[in-house]
């Protein structure tokens, strides 16, 4: 797996990181055994950087990662979040940014972590109650203190971005980003590049739609919340399904899946683009740490952006509750 920065001062990850959070919630059952073997297997073969959030599974996520690094000795870049808060089992959520939480969030994600530091934190969503200066802020005082390395922003506007940087340098952006999202082209791309940093797409694959894999019943089973998101519910199920098969074709003449192409169309967006898919199983990662192998040319590419044009995809790619703290 070769490198890329996070901006050109930023550290240097692998071109591909690992999302973990459906190991812990949101995907239906996970198993912490498995899930074990599919992260110290990703580090094996040369991914770096794991992501996950202390609201993943109310922090099973973390110490699920906590208690696997304990038998890894080798490179590894933890990225966590704070910033959403949610009752055990629950969807809905408010968003938290003061900074008396900033810094008791931070230690209990380093517990479970079972670290001394976190090497990139994300605000995961902004609240706009608090202000920037005083989130950012806190943020920086962390970095001065050795708590954190580097400072992230998850879902914001290319404003908030530019805001934010005058504060202190941001390292990472993350946001949804896939074909089948590409909201984020018309300006926060751009805001990421003008301040130097990396960005981070998370649900890279269309939250496993761009697999081809996808069924409108494999997403009932308990647990799984794609049975409830506008994208993968009733007719735009049907819709959507039709451009994936156009993506399958394709991916069929290059002698590669769905899931491939969908991940290099990404990692070809970009030297500072490093993409998070996540998965539960060692068959998908490896499939998924192949995509660094294939080249798009400029046709490819093309054909691709003319089949998932912006508007292509139908509904909102999250519920009303999902998109709360999500800047637009």
């Amino acid at each position: 797996m070769y490198k890329k920065n996070l901006g050109s001062k930023g550290p240097s990850v692998s071109a591909m990181g690992l999302g973990c959070m459906s190991m812990s919630e949101f995907y239906g059952k996970g198993d912490d055994a498995w899930s074990r073997r599919v992260i110290l297997k990703a580090l094996e073969m040369g991914i770096t950087m794991l992501d996950t959030a202390d609201q993943y599974g109310s922090g099973h996520n973390e110490e699920l990662i906590g208690g696997t690094l304990r038998e890894w000795k080798g490179e590894v870049f933890v990225a966590t979040k704070f910033g959403i808060v949610r009752r055990p089992g629950e969807y809905k959520r408010t968003i938290n940014n003061r900074p008396e939480y900033i810094r008791e969030a931070l230690e209990k994600s380093l517990k479970r972590l079972k670290r001394d530091h976190i090497d990139l934190y994300y605000i995961h969503r902004r609240d706009h109650s608090t202000p920037l200066e005083d989130a950012i802020g806190e943020l920086s005082r962390l970095v001065e203190q050795g708590k954190i390395r580097y400072i992230g922003l998850s879902e914001v506007s290319a404003e908030t971005i530019e805001k934010a940087d005058a504060i202190h340098h941001i390292t990472a952006v993350q946001s949804e980003y896939s074909l089948f999202t590409r909201d984020m082209e018309s300006s926060v791309i751009g805001a990421v590049k003008k301040i130097d940093a990396g960005f981070v797409p998370y649900s890279p694959l269309g939250r496993g739609f761009l697999t081809g894999k996808l069924t409108s019943e494999s997403v009932k089973s308990e647990g799984d919340l794609r049975q409830h998101m506008p994208r993968t519910t009733g007719e735009n199920f049907e819709q959507n399904s039709k451009l994936v098969r156009q993506l399958e074709e394709f991916a069929a003449e290059l002698n590669a899946t769905p899931a491939q192409v969908a991940l290099a169309w990404v990692m070809s967006k970009g030297d500072n683009i490093v993409p998070i898919p996540g998965t539960r199983r060692e068959k998908y990662l490896l499939e998924n740490i192949a995509s660094a192998d294939i080249t798009l040319d400029k046709r490819s590419q093309e054909y691709l952006e003319t089949v998932f044009y912006p508007g292509a995809v139908k509904g909102e790619r999250y519920s009303e509750e999902g998109m709360v703290g999500v800047e637009q």
